[in-house]
Parts: structure tokens; sequence; C-alpha cells
């Protein structure tokens, strides 16, 4: 398990969050949390990285395959995923995704490469973000493909705005996301605009699971306001809180 603090604009396993699927979520959450600091932080080099990556979707394989089986490196971590996966008969290949963005993110970085168009951009959101709100909505039992495809926008949305609020911070590390010919008022309009095609969902998913997506969707359109009125790295405070509790009682 990583020992690295993260501040998180977005509830995790809130308490909006019903509490038998809190530790689900947690383990999700760890999951990938875990792998995005094998792939970001720190000083190891591309090959270190890779290498460690390609261990941990290892350990991913064997504890999945096997329930008895035991991760050397992450024996809590993988113990409390095996469970959540097979407690709530979680699809497997979204865990696989999100190793693939993140090796991409270690091998794009250290080739300087950036993206060379939005289409291609949404294909890293695809994995990156988008199989945290598959797995999800299929912890709430929710599965037909309009709700699964509204997913992926909101989810897609989220991660280009924690692009654009992490911009001087990544472009610092060598790593560009704005696609090629596109201006920043640009992609943050377009994530505006994914953001506000898939917020009929919160109000299709029961109980207090639909509030909680009510406060993601609400708590990235007022990154969005902030990152359009040019603020750097902005941060939720307690009177945005507020506001965004606001937002969500008249969706």
């Amino acid at each position: 398990m990583s020992s690295i603090d993260h501040y998180e604009n977005f509830p995790v396993a809130s308490w909006l969050c019903p509490a038998h699927l809190r530790p689900a979520v947690t383990a999700l959450y760890n999951y990938a949390r875990t792998a995005d600091d094998i792939a970001d932080e720190g000083d190891a080099t591309p090959e270190h990285r890779l290498l460690e990556l390609a261990r941990y979707r290892a350990d991913l394989s064997n504890c999945l395959a096997n329930s008895t089986a035991q991760s050397q490196r992450w024996p809590t971590l993988f113990r409390a995923l095996t469970h959540a996966v097979q407690a709530h008969q979680l699809p497997v290949q979204p865990l696989h995704d999100l190793l693939d963005a993140f090796e991409q993110d270690v091998r794009f970085t250290s080739l300087a490469r950036g993206y060379s168009s939005r289409v291609e951009l949404l294909d890293y959101c695809r994995r990156s973000a988008n199989p945290v709100g598959r797995l999800m909505l299929h912890l709430y039992g929710v599965t037909d493909e309009l709700s699964l495809a509204q997913s992926d926008a909101i989810c897609s949305a989220l991660q280009l705005i924690n692009f654009w609020q992490d911009r001087e911070q990544d472009l610092s590390r060598g790593r560009d996301y704005l696609p090629q010919g596109h201006s920043l008022a640009q992609e943050l309009a377009f994530a505006r605009q994914l953001m506000m095609q898939a917020s009929p969902l919160p109000k299709r998913i029961p109980g207090r699971a639909g509030w909680e997506l009510r406060a993601v969707v609400q708590g990235g359109l007022c990154i969005l306001d902030k990152l359009q009125a040019q603020q750097l790295r902005p941060r939720l405070s307690r009177l945005d809180l507020a506001r965004v509790a606001w937002r969500c009682l008249r969706m």
C-alpha cells in the first residue's frame, strides 16, 4: 500500500456511499491509487516503473485466478480487492484497463510524447477513468448501456478536469495532455459539455448512491468554473462544498 497522501476534490467512499459498499469502494480506490503512484511518484526510471506495473498486474491476475494466492508486495490491498471482486461479481477487464493507461503514461512521458488529437486523448480516458465508473455502477447493480455510456462521459470529463487542474504540474514532469491544435479554453468547454451530457444519470441511480454521483458531477462542474475563471490548481473550499450541496438539491 502506498503511504503517499492525496488530496481529492471528489468524494471517495463518503458517508453518502451505502455502508455495505464502502469496503469495496475503498479497495478499488486503493488499487487504482497505488498503481498511479507506481507510474508517477518518486524518481524511478521508466524501465523500473514498467517493471513494477508488470509485477502489480501479475499479482492482480494471480489473486483473481486463485482466491488463496497472496501478493508478496501488496498483500492487504489485493486481499481486499479480491474480496470485493468476488463478493460483488465485478468485471475484471476494467482493472486491467487501468494498468494499460498507467503503462501508457510511463511510455509517453519517457518519449516526451503528447496527444495528436482529442480522439486519442479520449481513448486514454476510456482506460484511465471510465473503468472506475463502470465498476461503481456494477456495485450498484446498474449495467444498462445508456447508464454505462453516461458514466463513461462523466468519468472522461472528470479525467479531463484533473488534467487541466494539474496542467502546470504535468508539464513540469514532461507530460502534456492538451491535444495538438486545441486550446485549453476549448478543452474546458468540451469537458463541461461531456459532464452536462451525462447529468441525467444520477437521477436514475437509487438512494444515496445517486446523491453521491450528484456530488461528483457538481464538484466537477465547480472545479470547471474555477478553471474557466483562470484559477490555478483550484480546490473546493467549505463555501464551494455548500454550493455543490445546493446544486445537488436542484438537479
